[in-house]
C-alpha cells in the first residue's frame, strides 16, 4: 500500500495532473493515502488550459501550501512517494536549493531526506543551465526528473493518450501495477 502527495504547480501541463489523479482513483486498492497540494497558480493554469475547475470535485484529501501540519511535512507521516505534476522550473529550484518555503518544498525535503522517492514531471522547453544543474542536483539527492515528454510508439490519437504515455511512466517510476502499453508486448 502506498501513501503519495500529489503537489500540482503552475507550469503548464494540467493535463498529466488531472490524469494521474484519475487514473490513482483506478488503483485504490494499491494505495492507502493520497494527500493532494496545489498551488494557486496551478488552479488558474487548471482553468485556462482544461476549462473547469473539476480539481475541486477530486475525493482526495487537499492541503494548502501553507498547511505545515500536514502529515507529510514530517518524515514520520511516512509517505513514500512525491510527485510533482507538473513540476514548474521555479519549484525544482527551490526543492535543489533546499528552500523550503512553502508545504510542496517541504514535503519534497522530507522525502528525499527519508530516502524515499521524489519524482519531479518537468515541463518547460527549452532547458537552461540553471533548469539543467537543478535536475541534476535533485538526482544526486535521489530524486526522479521524468520530463513531461510523451511517447508514440503506442500510437496516440488524442491529446489526453499522449498525456497519459507521461503518466503511465510516472505510476511505473513510483511502483503502481497498471496496465499499459509496454514495448515488444503485442495488445
Amino acid at each position: 500500500m502506498h501513501k503519495i502527495v500529489i503537489s500540482v504547480t503552475g507550469a503548464s501541463g494540467s493535463v498529466y495532473a488531472k490524469i494521474l489523479l484519475e487514473k490513482l482513483l483506478t488503483v485504490k486498492n494499491q494505495l492507502s493515502d493520497v494527500a493532494l497540494v496545489m498551488t494557486e497558480n496551478a488552479k488558474e493554469v487548471w482553468r485556462t488550459e482544461l476549462g473547469n475547475e473539476d480539481y475541486r470535485q477530486l475525493p482526495f484529501k487537499t492541503y494548502s501550501t501553507t498547511d505545515f501540519h500536514a502529515p507529510f511535512a514530517s518524515g514520520s507521516g511516512q509517505y513514500d512517494t512525491m510527485i510533482v505534476i507538473p513540476c514548474s522550473m521555479g519549484t525544482l529550484g527551490r526543492i535543489a536549493s533546499g528552500v523550503s518555503n512553502d508545504l510542496i518544498t517541504r514535503a519534497a525535503d522530507v522525502v528525499l531526506k527519508e530516502r524515499r522517492k521524489l519524482i519531479c514531471v518537468v515541463r518547460e522547453t527549452p532547458y537552461n543551465l540553471i533548469h539543467i544543474r537543478n535536475m541534476e542536483t535533485v538526482t544526486l539527492a535521489g530524486g526522479i526528473i521524468c520530463p513531461a515528454t510523451p511517447s508514440f510508439y503506442s500510437k496516440p490519437q488524442t491529446i489526453e493518450a499522449a498525456a497519459a504515455t507521461v503518466v503511465d511512466r510516472v505510476l511505473d517510476l513510483a511502483g503502481i501495477n497498471i496496465s499499459t502499453y509496454r514495448w515488444g508486448n503485442e495488445e
